[in-house]
């Protein structure tokens, strides 16, 4: 009997393996089944992995995969060897004259172009895979929009139980102007990515600029949550849990993030705001003159 259909194995497998997932192109690591959810995938010549998962993006195999190779969106150019299916759902498939695929190959958008000396051991056929393909892009996004409201989730939660008394002076912050708040978040913004340009401008700041690049992404995912529980308090105000607060904050910002386009300025402004409020209240820390926020309660209160 014929092995199940490369594409349902692809959507199984992109349910199993979503959290784990890479966002942007990727070379192959040797031994694993490479997924990229968008960019590209390279496996160069003498390397081996055991499949390769390309959901937007081009695929490219000039060493050897030991499982199907899966392109939903994208093209693939092979010029080594694949032990399995070769699946283009969508875009064209170029086998060189030193391509080797021991399965079949499957098409649906535009037929393959294989070289005379290339060789094929199963079948060259196209499919009508279109409505499963209109979906994946749906389904796709959906569950991206899961991984990243639940990192936020645990992200906050983690942030409220070891630094209540930080989450307390942030909202104080949140009452004041909120037009000073948003220059300091635009400059922050703005500031942290040139520092990390200017300091790649030497070799000795080439380490520090590295340094502030790989901190860019979790700051600001600090500074979406920060937003979130600012917005929450202004709605569940004290003596409500803080947790209540902050649930209710980035629901509303999660929910506002499934808008197309609008949502993302949305998830923008409030990665800015929340740069902005961090900014002040360490600020307000280092000021004498400020008061403090009242003394915190315990963490769930």
């Amino acid at each position: 009997m014929r092995r199940i259909s490369s594409l349902l194995a692809l959507i199984a497998l992109g349910a199993l393996t979503l959290p784990t997932t890479a966002a942007a192109g990727a070379r192959s690591d040797h031994g694993d089944t490479v997924v990229v959810i968008r960019g590209d995938v390279t496996v160069p010549r003498g390397e081996t992995v055991d499949g390769v998962v390309v959901f937007s993006g081009d695929a490219r195999i000039a060493g050897r995969s030991e499982g199907d190779v899966v392109v939903l969106a994208g093209d693939a150019l092979v010029s080594g060897r694949i032990d399995g299916d070769l699946v283009m759902a969508s875009g064209q498939a170029r086998l060189l004259p030193s391509a080797y695929v021991s399965g079949d190959v499957n098409y649906g958008d535009e037929r393959p172009i294989v070289a005379g000396q290339a060789i094929v051991r199963g079948e060259v056929t196209g499919k009508d895979w279109g409505d499963s393909v209109d979906f994946l892009p749906f389904a796709l996004g959906i569950g991206f929009w899961v991984l990243m409201s639940g990192s936020a989730l645990l992200l906050g939660c983690l942030l409220l139980l070891i630094a209540p008394r930080a989450a307390d002076a942030i909202y104080e912050r949140s009452r004041e102007r909120i037009g000073p708040l948003i220059a300091i978040g635009i400059a922050v913004t703005i500031c942290l990515p040139v520092a990390a340009v200017i300091a790649s401008i030497t070799i000795v700041g080439i380490p520090l600029a590295f340094a502030i690049l790989l901190a860019l992404l979790p700051l600001a995912a600090v500074a979406y949550v920060t937003a979130a529980w600012a917005l929450g308090r202004r709605l569940v105000k004290e003596p409500r849990n803080r947790f209540l607060s902050f649930l209710a904050g980035l629901a509303i910002l999660r929910l506002l993030a499934l808008l197309p386009i609008f949502g993302g300025f949305v998830s923008l402004a409030a990665m800015v705001f929340g740069f902005g409020l961090i900014g002040a209240a360490i600020g307000a820390a280092r000021d004498p003159r400020r008061p403090s926020p009242a003394p915190a309660q315990s963490p769930g209160s």
